[in-house]
């Protein structure tokens, strides 16, 4: 009887169209950008901040940090004070990613911020999980 099931199951999963069976949903658009002189220019940042569900701020205040370079918002694009290469900005937005907008216990990127009597969690939408973050940003 349980073989039956598992090949019945299997024959299911074998019909289901593939997009179904992707897991993954969530994906961080790249960088589009040049660079100008001494200095890169990042046309859809805001966006790639909408799509993590983060303000744009936080997102630059934590890519400032961790690529040690100075920037500034000006006509909606993010301008860097340094040549840097799109990989490595998209690194540390992947970074930020992981550690500001991705829930450690499902994976899902449906988490908000929030701040508690001075603390700073990130609470999951999808599993309901609260958890400490270092308010580094």
């Amino acid at each position: 009887m349980v073989k039956d099931y598992e090949k019945l199951l299997e024959k299911v999963r074998q019909n289901l169209p593939e997009v179904v069976l992707v897991r993954e949903r969530f994906e961080i658009p790249k960088v589009l950008g040049h660079i100008e002189g001494n200095k890169t220019v990042i046309s859809n940042f805001s966006q790639i901040a909408g799509v993590l569900g983060r303000e744009t701020d936080h997102l630059l205040k934590y890519v400032l940090k961790e690529l040690a370079t100075p920037g500034e918002i000006r006509k909606g694009a993010v301008i860097f004070g340094a040549k840097i290469p799109s990989s490595r900005i998209n690194e540390k937005i992947a970074q930020y990613a992981k550690e500001y907008v991705l829930c450690q216990e499902c994976g899902k990127p449906d988490t908000k911020i929030i701040k508690e009597d001075n603390l700073v969690y990130i609470k999951c939408n999808a599993c309901g999980i609260k958890r400490p973050i270092k308010s580094r940003v």
